[in-house]
């Protein structure tokens, strides 16, 4: 028994001379087909290669999620600096990526541009091809390390740790020093117990329920394939576990060494169940319990980007797809941060439905139409067109178009520069024709047509003989407004809203501040080119602080505003109101002539 205890101690010994030569002195150097960084204290840049492109786009992701993104034109090299972040700076890892945008022709521009349009990927991958386009390999990417405010530099080395660095035995009672030697054995290896392999293992190690145990500051385990014939694997393979060099990222890697590539990376202080995949495949992010393929669970807002960058010749655009309490939404990044697709929480099934005719329904999940909605509650069923902008090209319009034919009912915006048949309609409905054989609207029974105002009937025409009878007033009941020419500019002329109220008012304000106790706001024309100066008032509001302040002129085209003794100078907001010109004797009370049902 002693002396197999005494050969398993030797074969494992042995065996860890064997290795550490291999784990403890090899310097990992990660690609850098980009460029090569270099540090200081407050910034970190990259020295780019000659590779021929239009710009280096660089995005830094801190610890804190803080996200710096710049983009850097060819002869201008990519650089990171500590105030880039502002007040989000924090200690600890940062991991960066370069991406090259190649100099690409508009030529194949214009060629990739066609196959999108036309839906047709392989074309555009042919395209790529021919240019030499290789977006994958323009990628560089690692990490960087703050500490005290300061960038750790990258060109630091750690000392190599064990017996070999500091001329001491790493173990738990003394030894015997032992040499480390090769050692050779043409036959199966069975260790019945732990393995520790590296430069800080110890005699005595304690193992707990570990099986194997690399224990150094280089920590790596390579699968080197030797395959040399004709069809068979032979891409090298490596688990690595963090960085070597300062600064470098807490990980554990899967490296392609074959390819120089890192496929798979898990950063250090991942959160637990950062990726889980259950038993069925299930694939849980954030979760070790996913009811679906995939299971994205967070405190707010998960969501999934899906960013096409510019390296490949196309236009670069991002979108987001999000969800959380308020709605489910699509995000255009690229187009500044606007959601153009939301639902609710609690919409209807069928909100919106579209069969296989490509018919759309809403509400219902068998549109017989281009467009159906349905309700099947007791309440109304709406369409609407809808434009809420009041600009003079604004209009919400419902269109119907047959071969020749061409119809419209429209709303046109309040300030919309049209006129039909010698009348300005900005502000108006109107169903309109615009091409076929005419227009056409009445009945095809004989039933009578009315036209009414304020639920009342204004107009009627008789189903049988055609009589029109139009009853009621014509009064403008609603909302006013008033316009006038300037008085000192003819072409021009001057809008004003009405005020409701018992006065024909008007109003001008915003916001001001005192300087040396004393504070005069000049009024413009267009406001005392129009304003009594009878009955004029000014109301003013202390902004940020409580003050006394005091009116001390007020004219139609100027206030005077003073700060009272024992005051300070401050800001104030102002409001001030007068009469219409020529309306000072505006009658509230009159005889009844509205229109009556």
């Amino acid at each position: 028994m002693m002396q197999a205890r005494s050969i398993s101690r030797y074969v494992l010994i042995s065996l860890g001379c064997l290795l550490l030569p291999t784990l403890s002195f090899a310097k990992p150097s990660g690609p850098e087909p980009v460029g090569h960084l270099t540090t200081s204290a407050s910034s970190v840049q990259w020295m780019t290669s000659a590779i021929d492109h239009e710009m280096v786009i660089l995005t830094v992701v801190g610890p804190n999620g803080a996200v710096f993104h710049k983009e850097f034109a060819r002869g201008s090299a990519p650089s990171f600096r500590l105030q880039d972040l502002g007040g989000r700076l924090t200690d600890g890892a940062y991991t960066y990526e370069l991406r090259v945008v190649p100099r690409i022709s508009d030529e194949v521009k214009k060629q990739l541009a066609a196959a999108r349009a036309e839906g047709d990927d392989d074309a555009a991958g042919r395209i790529q091809n021919a240019a030499g386009i290789n977006p994958e390999a323009l990628v560089q990417s690692g990490s960087l390390r703050v500490i005290n405010g300061s960038f750790v530099s990258s060109d630091l080395d750690e000392p190599a740790s064990g017996p070999t660095a500091a001329g001491k035995t790493p173990v738990a009672s003394s030894v015997k020093v032992i040499k480390p030697l090769d050692v050779v054995t043409a036959d199966d290896e069975i260790i019945q117990g732990s393995l520790c392999v590296g430069l800080d293992c110890v005699n005595n190690e304690s193992f707990g329920f570990d099986t194997i145990r690399l224990k150094e500051n280089n920590t790596r385990i390579k699968f080197d394939d030797t395959s040399t014939s004709t069809g068979f694997p032979n891409h090298d393979w490596q688990l690595t576990a963090n960085d070597s060099a300062s600064g470098g990222a807490n990980k554990f890697s899967i490296e392609d060494i074959t390819a120089a590539t890192v496929p798979f990376t898990v950063t250090g202080s991942a959160p637990t169940n950062s990726v889980f995949v259950d038993s069925t495949g299930r694939l849980g992010l954030r979760t070790a319990t996913p009811v679906l393929d995939i299971h994205v669970a967070t405190s707010n807002t998960p969501a999934m980007r899906l960013e096409q960058n510019n390296s490949g010749g196309f236009t670069a655009q991002t979108w987001d797809i999000a969800g959380n309490e308020a709605n489910f939404f699509v995000r255009d990044v690229t187009g500044g941060s606007r959601l153009p697709f939301r639902i609710r929480p609690g919409a209807p099934t069928s909100s919106i439905d579209i069969n296989a005719s490509g018919n759309v329904g809403v509400g219902t999940a068998s549109p017989s139409e281009r467009l159906h909605a349905l309700n099947t509650a007791d309440s109304q069923t709406v369409s609407m067109v809808e434009n809420a902008s009041n600009g003079t090209n604004a209009a919400a319009i419902l269109r119907a178009k047959s071969d020749t034919a061409q119809i419209q009912v429209t709303a046109q915006s309040s300030t919309r520069a049209v006129t039909r048949f010698g009348q300005a309609i900005a502000g108006w409905n109107e169903i309109i024709q615009f091409s076929g054989n005419g227009l056409a609207i009445g009945t095809t029974t004989a039933v009578p047509m009315i036209f009414g105002t304020n639920n009342t009937n204004r107009m009627q025409i008789d189903g049988t003989t055609g009589a029109v009878t139009v009853s009621g007033n014509f009064t403008v009941t609603g909302v006013k407004n008033f316009a006038v020419p300037d008085p000192q500019n003819a072409k021009r002329a001057i809008y004003y809203a009405s005020l409701e109220g018992p006065e024909a008012g008007t109003y001008y304000r915003g916001t001001a501040k005192t300087v040396d106790g004393e504070a005069v706001i000049e009024l413009p024309g267009y406001f005392s080119r129009i304003t009594e100066k009878e009955r004029m008032t000014v109301q003013i509001t202390p902004v940020g602080a409580p003050n006394q302040l005091y009116i001390a002129e007020k004219t139609p085209e100027r206030v005077v505003i003073k700060v009272a003794k024992g005051s300070v100078d401050g800001e104030f907001d102002y409001f001030v109101q007068g009469i219409r010109k020529g309306y000072l004797d505006f009658a509230v009370e009159r005889d009844n002539d509205l229109p009556k049902n």
